[in-house]
């Protein structure tokens, strides 16, 4: 967790963040979620992450392996299903593209 924090590539995109490292290993990418009090009761966090969740397993390309750490704003809470969607569409577009560069 410490080297994903300092070494990882890291973007933000309206209430949602993503950091991103590269481990070098073949497996199924590692996905993490941190969704902290002040977003709301256990109900209201645990709704979010179910929510990313999905979201994340629905999308368009395939995660590159790897440890991920997505983190929500208390923003992200008022979100519809379909902004939160573009949220994450847009953080890992951003994502590819600083990886690529």
């Amino acid at each position: 967790m410490v080297a994903l924090h300092s070494r990882g590539t890291r973007v933000r995109r309206g209430a949602l963040g993503l950091s991103y490292l590269a481990d070098g290993q073949d497996g199924p990418p590692r996905v993490a979620y941190a969704i902290g009090r002040r977003i709301g009761g256990a109900v209201v966090r645990n709704r979010l992450r179910r929510r990313l969740r999905a979201l994340i397993a629905a999308a368009d390309q395939p995660l590159p392996p790897g440890a991920y750490l997505i983190t929500a704003s208390p923003a992200a809470v008022s979100l519809t299903y379909e902004e939160l969607k573009s949220n994450v569409a847009s953080l890992l577009i951003a994502l590819g593209d600083r990886i690529v560069r």
